[in-house]
This record gives structure tokens, sequence and C-alpha cells, in this order.
């Protein structure tokens, strides 16, 4: 599998094209969909889905008009499951994680080491809990479940950029709690 990113959108946001032969998963198209349909189109792989990490309007705002462009299905915390889930040759663990937002959930690729997470964790800090959706209380949970992971875990967070889970867990505030 390989995978690319664009960041898209004023706020920044960065969009995961994860590719293997000719299929794709989109995930968070927030926004400039001619530049994720022009990236897909030189790629030459076909959409087979769009994950979204939770449902802020940066992560999601192209994720309508793509699913009705490419006929594919958008995936989030409404229609997945805790635990494994596999579409086309994309096999990874869906991993509730709310706090950010009450939709917030991590997408574990554990053959590739990887960890779409939204705005869960980002390099040195988490997500906001403020915002509508948002609880403290609920963040701190989530991050108690994802310390139980490895530390060689690459971390993709929704703005900014990657990090390791070991690397959060010495020096995130948050996480040493």
């Amino acid at each position: 599998m390989k995978m690319i990113n664009l960041v898209v959108g004023q706020l920044k946001t960065n969009c995961y094209i994860l590719y293997e032969d000719d299929k794709c998963i989109i995930v968070d198209p927030g926004d400039e969909e001619n530049s994720i349909i022009k990236k897909i189109t030189r790629l030459k792989v076909t959409p087979i889905a769009i994950l979204l990490t939770h449902n802020h309007f940066d992560h999601t705002m192209c994720a309508d008009s793509l699913s009705a462009f490419y006929k594919a299905p958008i995936y989030d915390y409404k229609n997945l499951f805790e635990g494994k889930k596999t579409i086309g040759p994309f096999t990874f663990e869906v991993i509730y994680t709310p706090g950010h937002s009450n939709s917030s959930l991590t997408y574990y690729f554990k053959e590739y080491s990887i960890m779409l997470d939204g705005d869960f964790i980002f390099k040195d800090s988490i997500g906001r809990v403020d915002l509508p959706g948002g609880n403290y209380q609920d963040m701190i949970q989530s991050l108690e479940k994802i310390k139980k992971y490895d530390d060689e875990i690459t971390l993709y967070p929704g703005h900014g950029d990657k990090t390791t889970l070991g690397y959060e867990k010495k020096h995130n505030h948050y996480l040493k709690q």
C-alpha cells in the first residue's frame, strides 16, 4: 500500500489517498475537490471508499460529491463498527476515539504500522474538546485506549505533521498524564 497526503482548504486539512494496485481509498476529503480528482486521475486508480475520521466540515466538505462522482461509499462512525474491516485490498482496524468529537474514529493499518487519526492526536498535542460534540472525559478514555498500541506506529493527523505514538507517549503532555 502507498499513501499520499494532499493539504486542502483554508484550514489546511490533511486528505490522504491510500492506494494499492488500481484501487484507492480517500480519507477526509475536506476541500479542493478538483485537486483530489486530478491526483487520483494521475495515479490511475479508482476510489472504492471514502473514510471520514470525524464529521467536522473541514474533513467532509467534498465527501458527498466525490462519493457521487466515483460511486464510492462513505464510511464513518454511523456505519462502521469498532474492529477489523476489509475494503478491497485494504485491511484495517476501526478504533472509536471520541473526545475531539463524538464521531471520531482512528484507522489502524497494522501491516504498515500507520494510524490515520484525524483531529484526535497531533504532534505534541491533541484535538480541541471545546467544540460541539467534544468531551474531555471521552478524550482521556480514548488516549488511554490508544496508549496500548505499539510505539513504532506512525500517526497521520488531520492537520500538521506526522509523528509516532512512541514520541507522543514521551513528549505529549496529554499522553503522559
